[in-house]
């Protein structure tokens, strides 16, 4: 029977020299789930992300997507699960140098044959599915807000349609409004394209009303994995719960 899950991390430890950021941890993501890793600063929230976009080996352990242990893989393998991920940076990571079209022609040109014309064509597209009027295509990173600058940053992790979403703070830097706006693109792109989300976040706004379930942790371990409606259940207040982790 085809597993439900479309992350699997088991016995997961993860050190920096001699300390230990996880020990032996284990949780599930499912298949069309937005889940998001909390923890407090220095709880390995980056360090848990990281293992599942190959830039940290862990020591010990599993990371298994889509059925395969990642960290496994040989490298023709590696490659082609990395066209499985898109990843949204922190702060977008464009290139300042490049236009916005540019920008979201990159992996088009790179990973596919297509022609110029589609290529372009398709870059237009996601601009438009992530709320960007087609003008902005002509703009370089320096032209834009900060929340434009995600949001293309986002239709550049879309471009190859992978399977799976890694974000990393996806709304820091943005103001409350925009947030929201931030989070109800996510829900929408989630169900739309039927796509796993995976988002490391101190936004507890976006907790509350994008995120399905979570991982929240704390000492090396897991505090606490499930959804946010089960976590209020446990709770005498949510709020003040998720605000002290």
């Amino acid at each position: 029977m085809e597993s439900q899950n479309i992350i699997e991390v088991r016995n997961l430890t993860t050190t920096y020299g001699k300390r230990i950021i996880h020990d032996k941890i284990s949780f599930n993501i499912g298949k069309k789930e937005i889940f998001a890793l909390l923890g407090g600063s220095g709880s390995g929230k980056s360090t848990l992300l990281n293992t599942m976009i190959f830039l940290k080996q862990p020591t010990s352990g599993e990371v298994r997507i889509l059925g395969q242990d990642i960290w496994k893989l040989n490298t023709k393998d590696a490659l082609k699960m990395k066209l499985n991920m898109g990843v949204l940076f922190q702060f977008g990571a464009l290139f300042s140098s490049l236009s916005v079209l540019e920008n979201l022609t990159i992996p088009l040109r790179e990973w596919t044959n297509f022609s110029s014309y589609d290529i372009e064509s398709l870059a237009y597209i996601w601009l438009t599915r992530v709320g960007l009027k087609a003008e902005v295509a002509k703009l370089y990173p320096n032209e834009l807000s900060g929340g434009m600058v995600k949001r293309v940053g986002l239709a550049r992790a879309l471009a190859l349609s992978p399977k799976i979403l890694f974000l990393d703070e996806p709304t820091s830097g943005l103001d409350p409004k925009s947030a929201r706006h931030f989070d109800a693109l996510i829900v929408e792109l989630r169900d739309l394209l039927e796509i796993s989300v995976v988002m490391v976040t101190h936004d507890m706004e976006s907790v509350k009303g994008a995120v399905d379930r979570m991982v929240i942790l704390k000492n090396q371990e897991i505090l606490f994995e499930g959804s946010v409606q089960t976590l209020a259940q446990q709770t005498e207040s949510l709020d003040l719960f998720l605000y002290q982790i």
